[in-house]
């Protein structure tokens, strides 16, 4: 019998890499700043899909593919889960590449309260005292930003929306994490890969000065997209296993919060005052919401007894 606190100290290190993984994201797309968002995207669902095969090959899973793709439900509910993790992706690429990262690290700071409410809409699920509460504090912060941040918040909203309605499908749908992402990327597979003949033969974006083919550097980070999008998912799916769930929520506000200090930090993002008390009111946000999870939740279901 395996030790549980082993076990759970082993996803812990999972949960940990998975997390800092999307956290130094925009470190790595920065380096790709030549080559235009678009065919950045194309690349990392192009080499997505064999590389995932390849991992669902050596996990034996090939069967949970054909049964998942064999169940229309399935297929219904991935192809909607991956027109919006291509639009997500595109977004945040885009907003790395623009230096709008302090933007993006709010999106995924609001994904878990705009879930709260799309659970409370679509899965009829009640929300508690304290988590109205932090829903309330988290909207005025944004209220705060968007007097002076107009032009970007569109940028946060877009991020944390597509995220949470991807959360929600996925949620739905009865499926594994890896298998579930190479139905989603082989569904855009196609168009991607006439896009990139297009590129090849065709003229390449305005915004690009470099492209696959024209440096070995740039060719290894295109391919290495597939690479840096099934990695911390296959890390954090055997975390979830291991750990508790709401270690799990606690641990994910790690990424937003790294992407946070690199954008300051590394790229001076301008920090405006607006933009420190919507951070602040989006923290106290998050620890009123996390520990009403942690200590909430027990407690209702104690009373429920």
């Amino acid at each position: 019998m395996a030790d549980p606190s082993s076990s759970n100290r082993i996803g812990f290190i999972q949960a940990l890499l998975a997390c800092a993984f999307w956290g130094f994201l925009p470190i790595y797309f920065k380096l790709l700043q030549s080559v235009a968002p678009l065919e950045i995207v194309a690349h990392r669902i192009f080499w997505s899909v064999p590389l995932l095969l390849v991992i669902l090959y050596f996990r034996k899973n090939l069967s949970g593919l054909r049964n998942s793709w064999a169940d229309p439900k399935v297929r219904g509910a991935l192809l909607a889960s991956s027109i919006l993790i291509a639009g997500n992706w595109l977004t945040y690429v885009w907003a790395v590449h623009e230096d709008h990262i302090l933007a993006a690290s709010l999106g995924y700071f609001i994904n878990p309260l705009i879930s709260v409410f799309l659970a409370m809409i679509f899965l009829k699920e009640k929300l508690r005292r304290n988590q109205w509460i932090a829903v309330g504090i988290a909207a005025i912060g944004v209220s705060i930003l968007a007097i002076e941040a107009w032009d970007t918040l569109w940028i946060s909203l877009a991020l944390a929306g597509s995220w949470s309605l991807y959360g929600l499908v996925r949620k739905i749908a009865v499926v594994g994490p890896i298998v579930g992402l190479t139905i989603e990327t082989t569904y855009l597979f196609v168009p991607v890969l006439l896009f990139l003949i297009w590129l090849t033969f065709g003229s390449a974006p305005p915004t690009s000065t470099t492209h696959f083919g024209d440096h070995l550097s740039i060719d290894i980070l295109l391919f290495g997209g597939a690479a840096i999008s099934a990695i911390p998912l296959m890390l954090f799916a055997a975390a979830v296993k291991k750990m508790s769930f709401s270690t799990i929520g606690l641990m994910q506000y790690l990424a937003p919060t790294l992407q946070f200090l690199i954008g300051v930090f590394l790229y001076r993002e301008p920090l405006t005052t607006s933009h420190i008390i919507c951070f602040i009111l989006i923290w106290i946000s998050l620890a009123i919401f996390s520990a009403d999870a942690i200590f909430g939740a027990p407690a209702k279901k104690a009373a429920a007894t």
